[in-house]
């Protein structure tokens, strides 16, 4: 996954006696520049944003630093470029901190010159999975990678929207249309909106990705106390797990793996916590929730979403251990993770892409590289073979498989319920189609013999 930088707000440099820090004191008044070269002290910092003067009013708050410093304007002085701004905090904080200005609609371009060259240069050049746009703010945004992608060789690259502001939040619907995935950003979210509404946005963001059908993140902040303490707090737990009953794909982390003392633990905890939270999640009555409101808002299923909604009920009804789906662009194992089914879903597909953009970003799905889709039998004997010995299914345990009578993209026409048998390649002989280790984690052999709990390995 590539992360954008995005049309970010930061502050600038400081002068060399200042050693990378400045100390504030609450009640001090400090002036914002937009002379980005300026080298700031205790009384003077730069602002990257060249309108900042045009944008703000008397009153308004500027938080700086993920606001841990606040600010309050006082006066602007359009003709030199400078507000002067209030302390409203003892604070100290280094160079080129993130600054927010809650409720402005910036005026700044969705994909920087760094941008480009980043999606264009590395991230197409380098074949990834997912770009993370930073700072999505309307649907021409998402467009606008697109287009980028489509241009330069890059079509097979999902976007990622992460929604870090008002204006984004306000455009979700349309953004939400035109993205394939979202990332709920809590952090910067949370000071652009107030945060005792942040909570109400990520439940909503999720809620509509769900029945869109695209996967959907969480981030920012899950674990924070973990960057620096080796357990984390109980409410840290409980968001994780919330988030996970909200009906989150993914929750991620970023500070605590990124630069924290902790890093392993945190992750153990996470997972812990995800285990626990979907082992008592009631996928029924989820599946049945989305159906109907899927229904009650298209007044009918498409014919992909019939297929895996009938594929997932079938599940539910037979006691299926494991829901088969062979994909070739991997929009049919999408459409089955849309309605959440409580048993693992085990998708075959030709494109290592697809099984990287598959492979644990859609709900419950674990991904496989094949030669081919085309002896569809052989597969699903191997595939068989594979669950029993990995101790997934037992003999005589249901499978459904989702695939199609014809091959290729967009033939995906048929279900079906298949029981595991003792030993397959005493009836069919070996086969010509066996599974690669690509796009397919080192350690899943050993996960899958675990057991299952909901959608998650525990």
């Amino acid at each position: 996954m590539l992360d954008t930088k995005g049309p970010e707000i930061r502050s600038g440099f400081f002068r060399s006696e200042c050693e990378g820090k400045v100390n504030l004191v609450k009640g001090e008044t400090l002036i914002l520049t937009t002379d980005y070269d300026f080298k700031g002290d205790k009384h003077k910092i730069a602002c990257s944003y060249p309108d900042l003067c045009t944008s703000v009013n008397a009153g308004q708050s500027i938080l700086v630093a993920d606001g841990s410093l606040v600010l309050t304007v006082l006066s602007i002085d359009a003709a030199s470029g400078e507000v002067t701004t209030r302390v409203e905090n003892n604070a100290s904080f280094g160079e080129r901190k993130n600054m927010n200005l809650p409720g402005v609609v910036v005026n700044l371009p969705t994909l920087t010159e760094k941008d480009v060259n980043d999606i264009v240069n590395f991230g197409i050049k380098h074949n990834v999975d997912f770009i993370a746009a930073s700072f999505v703010r309307k649907e021409s945004d998402v467009k606008e990678i697109r287009k980028l992608l489509n241009q330069n060789g890059g079509p097979q690259i999902k976007i990622i929207c992460k929604i870090e502001n008002l204006e984004g939040l306000q455009n979700y619907d349309a953004i939400l249309q035109a993205t394939d995935a979202i990332m709920v950003a809590r952090g910067d979210l949370g000071m652009e909106i107030p945060p005792e509404k942040v909570f109400l946005a990520q439940k909503m963001m999720i809620r509509e990705a769900n029945i869109a059908g695209k996967p959907v993140i969480t981030a920012t902040q899950m674990l924070e106390s973990m960057i620096n303490n080796p357990r984390p707090t109980r409410a840290e737990c409980s968001d994780v797990a919330n988030a996970c009953y909200d009906g989150t794909d993914c929750v991620m982390l970023s500070g605590e793996t990124a630069n924290g003392a902790y890093f392993k633990e945190a992750v153990e905890v996470m997972v812990k916590t995800c285990c626990e939270a979907e082992s008592s999640v009631n996928f029924n009555s989820l599946y049945q929730s989305i159906s109907n409101t899927v229904v009650s808002r298209n007044a009918r299923l498409s014919t992909s979403e019939s297929i895996a909604s009938s594929a997932v009920k079938t599940a539910i009804d037979v006691d299926a251990k494991v829901i088969l789906v062979l994909s070739e662009s991997g929009t049919t194992a999408r459409q089955v993770a849309k309605f959440r089914p409580g048993m693992p879903v085990a998708v075959l597909t030709p494109s290592e892409s697809v099984a990287r953009q598959s492979f644990g970003i859609l709900k419950g799905c674990y991904a496989f590289c094949v030669n081919s889709l085309e002896d569809t039998d052989a597969l699903i004997a191997e595939v068989m073979s594979e669950i029993k010995s990995a101790g997934a299914a037992q003999e005589g345990d249901p499978i459904v498989i989702v695939c199609g009578k014809s091959f290729g993209m967009g033939a995906t026409n048929q279900i079906k319920v298949e029981y595991v048998k003792s030993n397959y390649w005493d009836e069919t002989g070996e086969s010509d189609a066996t599974a690669h280790n690509a796009g397919r984690a080192q350690t899943h052999d050993a996960h899958m013999s675990q057991g299952f709990h909901g959608c998650s390995i525990s």
